[in-house]
């Protein structure tokens, strides 16, 4: 599973809730580096609030490689939560939320993927 977040906190955070939940997780923090790891994950985990890269962008790129993905990002940002929803975010997670739930949140994240797609 790829993360793609240009802040070392929250990539380290995600991280870790990856691995909390299960899965091996594949830190990357540009568009250059997702496009060299969409062959090689299965899903895409997008920050939304990045300065390195255009989260919504992200999105559109993961999801035309069929990566299901899951963005997090403000919990005060509405219009950013609709924008990366219409580009095909399967669902958009506050920060708030992942960092008081977070091993439970990805983990059913991650077996609502796999009950869809057993082969993933």
């Amino acid at each position: 599973m790829a993360i793609l977040a240009d802040d070392l906190i929250w990539a380290v955070r995600l991280a870790d809730l990856v691995r909390g939940a299960g899965a091996v997780p594949v830190s990357i923090r540009s568009m250059s580096a997702l496009e060299r790891a969409l062959p090689d994950v299965d899903l895409v985990i997008v920050d939304l609030t990045a300065r390195a890269y255009d989260g919504v962008a992200a999105i559109v790129r993961a999801t035309a490689g069929d990566r299901p993905v899951l963005a997090v990002g403000q919990h005060d940002d509405p219009e950013l939560r609709r924008r990366a929803l219409d580009a095909g975010a399967g669902r958009v997670q506050p920060y708030r939320r992942l960092f008081e739930d977070g091993p439970r949140q990805i983990g059913a994240w991650l077996a609502a993927r796999h009950a869809v797609d057993p082969g993933t």
